[in-house]
C-alpha cells in the first residue's frame, strides 16, 4: 500500500460554513431551523462528538433567531470548548436537576417547525414537544436528504484513502488460504487488515460462502469454506472519520462454469452502471442501466437490493442509487455501485466500488481487479 499523507484537519472555518449552508437550506425548505442530536449529523457541523451518548439532552441549534448554538449537560462543556474552540458557536450548559427542555423553549420558535437529526432519542423528541406543544417536527433525512451528499475536497480525499486502505486489505486476503477455514475466521482477518492499514473503525466484514453467498448481508459465522465455494467479501468501516466499503467475489478452487457466467454478468451490470455515471444524471438512472444488464441475462429477480448508496462520514447514507430516486447527480457526490445476484442455496455474486462524480463523469475510488479471482 503506497503512504499517504493525512488529511488536513477540518478548521472552524469548514465547520462555520456547513452550518450556515445547513441553515440556508432549511429556509430554502420553508422550515425555521434544524435540531441536530448526538450522531454523524452534529459530527459533520461541529467536529463534536461526544465520548458517551447518554440520557443527558445534547443538542445543536440552527436559527436564524440566534448563531449556532450547542446545548450540553455542564459536566460535558469542557470537552465541547477542547473540540470546538469557539468558532462562532454559542454553548449553552445545563445543570442536573433542571429542565433542558425549558432552555430549548427558550432558543426555538415556539410555532416554528424545524428538522430533526434521526439519530435523535425519541425521549427527547418528546420532551421538546411537552415544552412546545405548537412548535413541529420533520425528520432531518426526509427533508434535506443531501445535506452532506456533496463532498468537499478534503472530504474527496479522506474517502479516496480510505478506499485504498480497503483494497490493500483485499489484496492482501485473497493471497491466504480459504479452503478449510471458517467464515468468522476471515472476517476477523479483514478487521485486522482494515485497522492495520489505517482504519480506526471496522463497521462490517461480511463473508458469505456457498449458499451463505445468497444473504447479501449474510453474518459471518462458522460455516467451513470449501474448495468450489464462491465467496462474497464485503468490508468496510471509517479512516479519518470516512467511509469505506468494497465487495469482491472470490472462487475457492477453480470455479463452476455457472459462477463463471453469474460473475460475468454482474460485472458487466456494474461496469455499466459505473459508465452511466456523470452529472445530471437521476440517481435512479444508475439503477436501472445496472438492473437491465442483469434482467436481460434473465437474473431480474435475483438482484433483490439497489444498486447503491452514498458514503462519507457514515458507510450508508443519502443518496441512494433506487427505483423512484430522481435526485440529480452532482459533481461531488460519493456512493457504491454494487449489483449482484443472489441463487439461494447455491451462491451469491457481487461486486462493489465506491464512485465519486466528476465534471464530465465518474471515478472509481476502489481500483482492485473485478475479475473472478481464485483463492485456494
Amino acid at each position: 500500500m503506497t503512504a499517504h499523507a493525512p488529511p488536513k484537519p477540518f478548521t472552524a472555518g469548514d465547520y462555520t460554513t456547513r452550518m450556515a449552508r445547513a441553515l440556508g437550506q432549511a429556509l430554502h425548505g420553508g422550515l425555521d431551523g434544524m435540531i441536530v442530536a448526538p450522531g454523524p449529523d452534529l459530527v459533520w457541523l461541529t467536529g463534536y462528538e461526544p465520548t458517551a451518548v447518554t440520557e443527558r439532552l445534547t443538542l445543536l441549534i440552527l436559527t436564524p433567531r440566534l448563531r449556532p448554538t450547542l446545548l450540553v449537560p455542564t459536566l460535558e462543556r469542557p470537552d465541547v470548548e477542547a473540540v470546538t474552540g469557539g468558532g462562532g458557536l454559542g454553548i449553552v450548559d445545563w445543570a442536573d436537576g433542571t429542565d433542558p427542555y425549558h432552555l430549548v423553549s427558550e432558543l426555538l420558535k415556539p410555532d416554528g417547525q424545524f428538522a430533526v437529526s434521526d439519530s435523535a432519542w425519541s425521549v427527547h423528541l418528546l420532551g421538546l414537544q411537552a415544552a412546545m406543544p405548537q412548535t413541529r417536527y420533520v425528520a432531518l433525512s426526509r427533508r434535506l436528504p443531501m445535506l452532506r451528499a456533496v463532498k468537499d475536497a478534503n472530504e474527496l480525499y479522506r474517502l479516496s484513502i480510505a478506499a485504498v486502505a480497503a483494497d490493500a486489505t483485499y489484496d492482501e486476503i485473497v493471497g491466504w488460504r480459504f479452503a478449510g477455514r471458517r467464515e468468522h475466521e476471515i472476517a476477523t482477518d479483514l478487521a485486522r487488515l482494515l485497522r492495520e492499514f489505517g482504519h480506526e473503525q471496522v463497521d462490517f466484514t461480511v463473508v458469505g460462502s456457498g449458499p451463505n453467498g445468497a444473504d447479501p448481508h449474510h453474518e459471518a459465522g462458522y460455516r467451513m469454506i470449501q474448495p468450489g465455494d464462491a465467496v462474497v467479501l464485503d468490508f468496510g468501516g471509517l479512516m479519518f472519520g470516512y467511509g469505506s466499503d468494497t465487495t469482491r467475489t472470490v472462487s475457492v478452487g477453480e470455479p463452476s462454469l455457472d459462477l463463471v457466467r453469474v460473475h460475468d454478468i454482474v460485472r458487466t451490470a456494474q461496469q455499466a452502471a459505473f459508465e452511466a455515471v456523470r452529472p445530471g444524471v437521476p440517481c435512479e438512472e444508475i439503477d436501472r442501466v445496472a438492473r437491465a444488464v442483469i434482467t436481460d441475462a434473465g437474473y431480474g429477480e435475483r438482484f433483490i437490493h439497489r444498486t447503491g448508496h452514498g458514503i462519507g462520514v457514515t458507510t450508508h447514507e443519502p443518496p441512494y442509487l433506487v427505483h423512484g430516486e430522481d435526485q440529480p447527480l452532482e459533481a461531488g457526490m460519493c456512493f457504491s455501485i454494487e449489483p449482484g445476484i443472489y441463487l439461494p442455496g447455491r451462491f451469491g455474486v457481487r461486486i462493489e466500488d465506491i464512485v465519486t462524480v466528476t465534471g464530465s463523469g465518474g471515478e472509481r475510488l476502489n481500483n482492485t481487479a473485478r475479475d473472478l479471482r481464485v483463492v485456494g
